[in-house]
């Protein structure tokens, strides 16, 4: 049964170390000298008292405590959170193989420091354990010692779990006024470059597009993680670190999942790699990521029949690219998907002719002049969801919607239709592809006016004028469909 912090302050000695001394290998001791702390304010009191013992503690008995720990991944007989620790981390499932890479790790660390590897394996796997133990083998004898008193602490920390009622408890999440708190933590710039992923292919056609699909020879991707959780927030609030997966390891982390990745679209990876961290790291409830692809393009070469497109050498576009987030979050029923879109930004389109802006609200404050047929600059960014989220992450289900493809949609109606504004121009892009793509339960728009200036009317021989870049600021639009605005069309 889990104490509240009063009721420990309320334990005599003997039963303070029959309650704690087993947060520490086999030394009871910690417990009995952190007894005379009490009373305790603050559940992080009780920890620093514990804590700050180990590190008082004579060299002699520090040792003492470190080579009460069992080795990593043998089969000696442990106390019973090392077992549920070591198991937790797949250690009691070894093969014959790993067992033996194990026994050797462990007797080259003995040799070396005369203390067995200690690690607090609650979220790692047997792999980046192993890892661990050959990165620090090489440490010199004094840092190793006190990094082993480190993760003997952080042991120490998540058994406490299992005997303290956390009285912050769902707490974290809320301020002072009862509103939800911002808290999280992540890594954005981690540039991802996997070749020969699986193609993209099985797309519906539509007559606005030629596009047909990618070959993902190069699948490219700029990626944005961010975590949250509840056992971050002694992060925030006291400097506790010990739930903390390191922003660097989280750059490791996707750039190993994207080797795993067996499928063809970037939201796929996302949800791929999402769940992956939610199933690794159980401190993490939540992980929300995005993507800016990176597009390469198919240069085309000499062949018998003409030109061909190269599958050697492509061109690193620094034009428009398609996007990518989702959001994913555990919860009781499990690991569930609560925000997803593909999108395409920085798309720049410019019609030198055939739009127009007038019939404007005009007042004092107007000095722009109407305009009956001017060239229009847009910038445009565009994200879509769908009906089933499963589209989204499987291009095999045949209902994927390539980014080529509304970008393809958008200028193919920029082109057929004389446009009175930006909004009816994206009102009228939303409209075609809501129409071509009946998979999609919502279309969203943000656009940007970047309309020259004319600085001549007209040049000296022919309909030419001259212009330059617009001079800040810059006007914008927002807008979002979905089916409902197809009704009576």
């Amino acid at each position: 049964m889990k104490l509240r912090l009063h009721k420990v302050n309320e334990l005599n000695q003997d039963d303070f170390i029959h309650v704690f001394g087993l947060l520490f290998e086999h030394s009871p001791w910690v417990a009995e000298r952190a007894w005379r702390s009490r009373p305790f304010a603050t559940q992080q009191d009780l920890i620093s008292a514990l804590e700050r013992e180990v590190w008082r503690a004579d060299k002699n008995e520090q040792l003492a405590l470190l080579r009460a720990h069992p080795d990593l991944g043998t089969r000696v007989r442990m106390t019973d959170h090392s077992v549920q620790e070591q198991s937790g981390a797949g250690l009691n499932q070894l093969t014959p193989k790993e067992y033996e890479q194990f026994l050797g790790l462990n007797k080259q660390y003995m040799d070396a420091f005369q203390f067995p590897f200690i690690m607090a394996v609650k979220g790692q796997t047997k792999e980046t354990i192993r890892e661990a133990i050959r990165v620090r083998i090489h440490r010199d004898v004094e840092e190793e010692m006190g990094k082993a008193l480190q993760e003997v602490c952080k042991i120490a920390r998540f058994r406490l779990e299992a005997v303290l009622i956390n009285e912050a408890e769902g707490k974290a999440m809320k301020q002072g006024n009862g509103s939800e708190r911002i808290m999280y933590y992540g890594k954005g710039d981690v540039w991802v470059y996997r070749s020969y992923a699986k193609p993209l292919t099985n797309l519906t056609l539509i007559p606005e597009s030629g596009f047909t699909g990618r070959d993902n020879v190069l699948f490219g991707m700029n990626i944005k993680v961010a975590v949250s959780g509840e056992k971050f927030f002694t992060s925030f609030t006291e400097g506790d670190n010990s739930m903390v997966v390191a922003t660097d390891s989280m750059k490791n982390f996707i750039l190993r999942k994207a080797g795993e990745y067996e499928g063809a679209t970037a939201e796929g990876f996302l949800e791929f790699a999402g769940r992956k961290f939610l199933e690794t790291y159980p401190q993490m409830t939540s992980v929300k990521m995005t993507a800016d692809q990176v597009s390469f393009e198919v240069l085309p070469v000499p062949s018998a029949k003409g030109f061909d497109g190269s599958n050697l050498v492509y061109r690193y576009s620094q034009n428009e690219h398609p996007t990518a987030l989702v959001e994913i979050m555990r919860t009781d029923e499990g690991i569930t998907i609560l925000e997803h879109e593909g999108g395409i930004a920085d798309l720049k389109l410019i019609k030198v002719k055939g739009s127009s802006f007038t019939g404007f609200v005009r007042d004092e404050y107007t000095t722009l002049p109407e305009s009956f047929d001017r060239p229009l600059f847009i910038f445009l960014d565009m994200a879509w969801s769908y009906e089933e989220v499963a589209d989204a992450l499987d291009s095999d289900l045949g209902h994927y919607v390539a980014a080529e493809q509304i970008r393809d949609i958008a200028h193919t109606v920029f082109h057929e239709q004389h446009s009175p504004s930006i909004q009816n121009l994206i009102y009228r892009i939303g409209q075609r592809s809501l129409t071509r793509f009946p998979q999609l339960k919502e279309i969203r728009f943000e656009s940007n006016n970047r309309t020259w200036e004319t600085i001549l009317e007209q040049a000296s021989a022919g309909e030419g004028k001259v212009f330059t870049e617009p001079r800040p600021p810059y006007g914008f639009q927002g807008f979002s469909m979905t089916k409902r605005d197809l009704e009576g069309l």
